[in-house]
């Protein structure tokens, strides 16, 4: 599983108040990379106080003012950050017990830059100046390697201006937020937090309650005056290089949602599909569902449904608190590889459009809107890690959301109904042979063992259950002075019926004769009738719509196979708008007119199912 990587800006005013360093610290503890990237104007003013040193400035033809950095004063700057704004923020960090790297970005070249052409200015007298020796730049490159090592090593690295000049000579200072982009986009990080004293960018500076919520490309830098337009200006350089959650927050925190301003690279093309949009727009690779989680158990909330995060990271949300409970189950997580989510024409292009985001966004369009009767509850549950083998989200929910009925969200095709999907069984095969020369006669090296065995333990499977399909998806070989070994992944998907004890016992009957075979996962196959109440509903609403439906039993897996483990009697469908073909392509993408009509039918299919008589809804 991928460890999501955050690059985090905060300037001192921000680092001194603390809180965004607990912050970080829950990051790393839900197994984040953070890269943390520290503003010094607090630490530079407190520096250049304590040695009694003036702060040069130069004022500009535009009436800003700005710190004047000539070379020899980029020892000053580099002192400050090392001998005050950094040891405090090792310190912050190693008091909540974690280990951090600091240094200055340009040590090691870490970060090169360039530098600015010569400013125009004003002299003390006012008259315009021509200034040459003002060491400020832009940060064009990074050593990847390095960093990346070094985040693998680190609970937190952290860096700060400025950068080494690519063409020589005194450092270069850097504005942190754009250094915090650039980082960003080099090391292709999964989101970038800029840190602000106020709730995100105002409209109006004088009303601190006037966040801008959401801006897109060139929206945002109407509202920006003074420090606030780098924070644009680097929010806005992420996103045209590809990133792909990008975010101003404060004040002085990342943890209050009221307090963000959110930019988004796509606009929708209608407000009805804004919810689609974003949800497709904020990455949540298996393993980093969080940020997807937060947006959408807020935007519930706004829309006053009950919602929350719950102990594995799901999405609970739900209207009405009756006892007859339908359940829509969807999932968080896409497989890893994002890309920028972007509308082209009337199709919306983006990681998780297809798998499964469009059938999330519909189920809680849909329970923001559905008419639950006083003894109904409506749940929408978006489950964390179904893209992998844990399933740890679908699990939780099997033991602690039980419903009547249960509408799985897969990409079933708006015209098409799932009624069930083939099991999981899944073996880690391993082989091992003593150390030897493979020239010599006879000689068996473990790859070859464990090629016979995969073999032999496939045969043996599919005689059990000749309809499984099976797969080989992972092999390699180690070796040691004494032994070597051969490990394998023997991937089968079962119909759904298989006698899984009966499969397990067919593939521990290779073990022995250095083989060894652990079950990793046994997940019974599921397929229901069309007669239940369930499929009839939506049989009717298919019918309203004027479609035909097909009714189809999938290859694949899904949650739903998770659920059967243990709800025997309880209905189940699979449905959702998209092409499964597309699924973990780099092709993914999804309609418009396609999401409007899974959104509208399955509305009517709810409503239908709350609208059964007592005792009918099995």
């Amino acid at each position: 599983m991928t460890r999501p990587l955050y690059v985090v800006k905060a300037g001192s005013a921000t680092l001194d108040h603390g809180i965004v360093l607990k912050e970080i610290a829950d990051l790393v503890a839900r197994g984040a990379r953070v890269l943390l990237i520290a503003g010094g104007a607090t630490g530079i003013e407190r520096h250049y106080t304590a040695i009694g040193r003036p702060i040069p400035r130069l004022r500009l033809a535009n009436g800003d003012e700005v710190r004047y950095c000539p070379p020899e004063e980029m020892a000053h700057l580099v002192d400050a950050y090392e001998r005050v704004t950094l040891p405090a923020v090792e310190q912050g960090l190693r008091d909540l017990g974690l280990d951090a790297f600091t240094a200055v970005a340009a040590r090691g070249r870490l970060v090169t830059g360039r530098a600015n052409r010569p400013l125009k200015a004003l002299s003390a007298e006012g008259r315009p100046v021509v200034v040459r020796d003002h060491r400020a730049g832009l940060p064009t490159e990074a050593d990847t390697a390095r960093l990346t090592a070094l985040l693998e090593a680190y609970d937190v690295v952290c860096l700060s201006p400025p950068v080494a000049d690519a063409a020589g000579g005194a450092p270069l200072n850097v504005d942190a937020d754009v250094l915090a982009a650039v980082l960003a986009l080099t090391l292709d990080a999964d989101h970038l937090r800029l840190v602000t004293g106020t709730a995100g960018l105002l409209t109006d500076p004088a009303d601190p309650a006037s966040t801008l919520t959401d801006a897109y490309p060139g929206d945002a830098a109407r509202y920006a005056g003074g420090r606030m337009r780098q924070k644009v200006r680097a929010a806005e350089i992420a996103l045209e290089g590809g990133s792909a959650d990008v975010a101003i927050t404060g004040p002085h925190t990342m943890g209050d949602l009221a307090g963000w301003t959110r930019f988004w690279r796509t606009r929708q093309p209608t407000a009805d599909l804004t919810l689609l949009t974003r949800v497709v727009g904020v990455p949540s690779v298996s393993g980093d569902e969080a940020e997807l989680a937060a947006y959408l158990a807020e935007w519930c909330r706004e829309r006053g449904m009950e919602a929350h995060v719950d102990a594995v990271g799901n999405l609970v949300a739900a209207r009405g608190r009756g006892s007859r409970r339908l359940l829509l189950l969807g999932h968080l997580d896409t497989v890893p590889h994002r890309w920028p989510a972007a509308w082209r024409g009337e199709e919306l292009w983006g990681r998780g459009s297809v798998d499964a985001k469009a059938s999330l966004a519909a189920f809680l369009e849909v329970l923001a809107h559905a008419d639950i009767p006083e003894d109904g509850r409506l749940v929408v549950v978006g489950a964390v890690e179904e893209e992998i083998s844990s399933s740890k989200g679908a699990f939780h929910a099997r033991d602690h959301y039980p419903a009547d009925a249960v509408v799985i969200g897969e990409p079933s095709g708006a015209h098409k109904l799932t009624l069930g999907y083939f099991g999981l069984f899944k073996l880690r095969v391993t082989a091992a042979v003593t150390t030897g020369h493979s020239a010599g006669l006879d000689a068996v090296s473990a790859p070859d063992r464990l090629i016979a065995a995969l073999a032999d333990i496939r045969a043996g499977v599919l005689a059990a259950a000749p309809d499984a399909l099976s797969a080989v998806i992972e092999f390699g070989s180690e070796s040691g002075r004494q032994h070597s070994r051969g490990t394998g992944i023997l991937n089968f998907r079962v119909p759904p019926g298989a006698d899984l004890d009966a499969l397990r016992a067919a593939a521990l009957a290779h073990t022995g004769d250095g083989v060894t075979v652990e079950v990793l996962r046994a997940t019974p196959g599921y397929a229901g009738g069309r007669s239940g109440p369930l499929v009839k509903v939506f049989t009717r609403a298919f019918a309203d719509a004027g479609i035909r439906p097909r009714f189809v039993v999938k290859k694949g897996t899904s949650d739903m196979n998770t659920l059967a483990t243990t709800w025997h009697d309880v209905p189940m469908v699979a449905y959702g708008p998209g092409d499964s073909a597309l699924d973990h392509t780099d092709e993914e993408r999804i309609g418009a007119m396609e999401y409007r009509t899974a959104r509208s039918l399955l509305a009517d299919a709810v409503n239908r199912w709350f609208s059964l008589p007592e005792g009918s809804r099995r």
